[in-house]
């Protein structure tokens, strides 16, 4: 099963929709802003340039915008695209840059550990 088999098998073709690049499983803290609601932590699951996969505990609706903070990074803007069991997968409103992505990945193994690059 590559990067994006899990995600289509499971959520159908809406996990593909416009941000078909190939998702990265990761383990990133981060923190997560509804529209109209409190931020929390959360736990980023995978990421791609096009969109990423958290913990969501409470339902966020289809189409809400929400804000995503990784660590040394600005605020990313999203939509959510679908919440399914305590996850949420956003869109992001505009593409990752493919260097910010690198970045990312490079500070984290999968361990939700920050290294500084």
């Amino acid at each position: 099963m590559n990067a994006t088999d899990w995600n289509t098998e499971v959520y159908g073709q809406a996990a593909l929709e416009d941000r078909s690049a190939q998702r990265q499983r990761i383990n990133i803290p981060a923190t997560l802003r509804p529209s109209g609601g409190q931020s929390f932590k959360t736990v980023v699951l995978d990421l791609s340039l096009g969109g990423f996969c958290a913990n969501a505990v409470q339902r966020i609706p289809i189409g809400n915008r929400c804000w995503l903070t990784l660590p040394g990074m600005e605020s990313l803007q999203a939509d959510v695209v679908w919440w399914d069991a305590g996850r949420v997968g956003c869109a992001f409103a505009n593409l990752l840059s493919p260097m910010a992505h690198d970045n990312v990945l490079a500070r984290y193994r999968g361990d939700g550990v920050f290294r500084r690059l």
